[in-house]
C-alpha cells in the first residue's frame, strides 16, 4: 500500500480582503489573521525606522513586527524587492528569540541583500563585507557575521576591544539555511545549497549541496 502526501500548504492570498477565499483563512488559520493585522499596524513605525537610516524602501517588502536596524551612517545597507523578515514569536512557528536584528557596523561596511529574501528572528552583523543573492532563506534564530567581534590575544583584547579580525562572507542566490545555524567571517556558501539545521560554517560551501554538522561538512548533493 503507497503512502499518501499530506496536502500542501496554500500559500496564495485571498483574492480580496472581502471575499470567500478571506474568510475561509479566517475560519482555517484564524491566527493569520491576527498576524496580518500587526503586519499592517507596523508597518509606519518600519517605514519610519528605513527612512531615517537612509535605506531605500523595496517594492513587496513585508514585516511581522519590528526589525531592529543598525545602521553606520556611512556605511552601505542593500536590500532587494520581496524582503520578508519575521520579528514576533507569532509569526513562525519556531519563535524568533529576538526581533530580525541588520547591522552595518564601520563607516565602510557593506551589507548588500538581493531580491525575494526571508528570515526569522536572528542576526545579520557586517564589519566589513556581507552579499546575500536573490531568494535566499534563513531559518529561525540564525546568525551571519563577517567579524570575530573581539580579538583573539588578550593584550590586543585589552586594548582594541572591538578590533576582531574580519573577512567578507557571500552567500550565494537561491541558498537555505536552516534554523539557529551560524554563518562565520570568510566563507562562500554556493549557489541553491542547503545549510542543516544548527550548523556551524566555518569554510566554503559549493554549489548545489546539502552540508551540516560543526564545522559544517558536505553531506550529499541537493539533487540525488
Amino acid at each position: 500500500m503507497s503512502e499518501s502526501s499530506p496536502p500542501s500548504h496554500d500559500v496564495t492570498p485571498p483574492e480580496a480582503l472581502i471575499s470567500t477565499g478571506a474568510l475561509r483563512m479566517a475560519l482555517d488559520t484564524p491566527w493569520r489573521v491576527r498576524l496580518e493585522i500587526r503586519r499592517l499596524l507596523s508597518w509606519p513605525g518600519t517605514r519610519l525606522i528605513f527612512a531615517l537610516a537612509g535605506v531605500p524602501w523595496g517594492r513587496g517588502w513585508k514585516f511581522y513586527g519590528v526589525p531592529i536596524l543598525q545602521k553606520h551612517r556611512r556605511s552601505t545597507l542593500s536590500i532587494g524587492d520581496a524582503l520578508s523578515l519575521r520579528s514576533i514569536p507569532q509569526s513562525n512557528a519556531l519563535g524568533p528569540f529576538h526581533p530580525v536584528i541588520l547591522t552595518t557596523r564601520r563607516p565602510s561596511a557593506q551589507l548588500i541583500i538581493g531580491r525575494g529574501f526571508g528570515m526569522t528572528g536572528g542576526t545579520i552583523c557586517a564589519e566589513e563585507s556581507i552579499t546575500i543573492g536573490d531568494d535566499v532563506w534563513v531559518g529561525g534564530n540564525c546568525t551571519i557575521t563577517d567579524t570575530d567581534f573581539h580579538p583573539l590575544d588578550l593584550d590586543v583584547r585589552l586594548a582594541r576591544p572591538l578590533d576582531g579580525a574580519t573577512a567578507p562572507v557571500v552567500i550565494e542566490d537561491g541558498v537555505f539555511i536552516g534554523m539557529q545555524s551560524l554563518i562565520l567571517k570568510g566563507v562562500r556558501i554556493g549557489a541553491r545549497s542547503v545549510i542543516g539545521a544548527g550548523s556551524v560554517v566555518t569554510r566554503d560551501i559549493p554549489p548545489g549541496v546539502i552540508a551540516a554538522g560543526n564545522p559544517a561538512r558536505v553531506i550529499r548533493p541537493v539533487q540525488k
